[in-house]
């Protein structure tokens, strides 16, 4: 069977597909344009998407029997395929669920700690040439032990930032989700998006992007923050309303932003990049080699399978 590959992977993910498939793997970076979405499922038994290439219904109704019947995505989110579309046409769509949950959890202590402790600041004063040595009053941040931790969904990678900062900095845990959770750790559930942004010091976005989600946080939920709190968003650009973000951070409702993702990514604003308390990562999340090695092969299994005739382990 042929499989698309749309971007560059890990060498022993592409010496697999290698065999079990005929192979095309897409040497870019970029996303797939328009009329690479739609050859893609013209000329191909399986394509294995990621972050970006946007099959978007329109998309699929240019496409009125394609040959294409699974789309194996790589990454757990998958807010860039139409899933219903997709299914009305005939394919099948699959994710890598619990192979990112770590990884993506590390990079939301990351950006706590970096923006708490100004880091990314001070690595910035060091490179230019600009730090005159020690003092006691020099780049003071927000000592994060002990503070209290929101939480934006807690599923598994919600849960997993929990047990780092409830175990490692001994952080009070505090939650928003849609039901109730039955979670290793003391964690209290707090009813409405802002009365929990009102009771924490950090709040960590972790829900799943989409239409349901789009801007879930808004210039509502940031006014009601704390004036010395910060926010990080790990999961989709457009779950918060940049724009209110950046009026927040400029007027200094809130102390600063740790970031991740982005609304309009790869465009980070320019307003954004000015601000020396927002930390900036160019979408780092699972962004190590054994993670994303086991990404590609998560989505393998379900193109194998797939191709076997068997159930998607993965379907979504």
């Amino acid at each position: 069977m042929k499989l698309l590959i749309t971007r560059p992977l890990p060498d022993r993910v592409i010496a697999k597909a290698r065999e079990h498939f005929d192979l095309t793997l897409r040497e870019e970076t970029r996303p797939l344009s328009r009329d690479e979405l739609i050859a893609s499922l013209q000329s191909y038994d399986i394509v294995l998407p990621t972050l970006g290439d946007a099959y978007s219904a329109e998309i699929f109704a240019a496409v009125p029997e394609p040959r294409a019947k699974v789309l194996a995505n790589f990454g757990v989110g998958y807010n860039h395929i139409d899933v219903k579309a997709a299914n009305a046409a005939g394919i099948a769509v699959s994710n890598t669920p619990g192979a990112v949950t770590d990884a993506t959890a590390d990079t939301a202590l990351t950006l706590m700690l970096m923006t708490c402790r100004r880091a990314g600041e001070g690595e910035r004063m060091v490179r230019a040439g600009a730090w005159k040595g020690w003092h006691p009053t020099q780049l003071l941040g927000l000592h994060m032990s002990g503070k209290t931790l929101g939480i934006v969904g807690m599923g598994r990678i919600g849960q997993a930032i929990a047990r780092r900062a409830h175990f490692g900095f001994g952080m009070t845990i505090k939650y928003f989700n849609r039901s109730k959770k039955d979670v290793d750790l003391p964690a209290e559930q707090v009813d409405g998006l802002s009365a929990l942004a009102g009771q924490v010091d950090i709040l960590v976005v972790a829900v799943p992007g989409g239409a349901e989600t789009h801007h879930l946080i808004d210039a509502d939920v940031l006014r009601a923050m704390k004036p010395h709190a910060i926010l990080v968003n790990i999961a989709r650009g457009d779950v918060v309303s940049q724009s209110a973000l950046i009026d927040a951070l400029g007027s200094g409702q809130i102390a600063g932003a740790g970031l991740d993702v982005y609304e309009f990514e790869p465009q980070v604003p320019q307003a954004l990049i000015d601000m020396e308390n927002v930390t900036l990562l160019p979408h780092l999340g699972t962004a190590a080699l054994e993670v994303r090695e086991d990404m590609g092969f998560m989505a393998l299994d379900n193109a194998i399978s797939a191709a076997e005739g068997r159930g998607l382990p993965n379907q979504v």
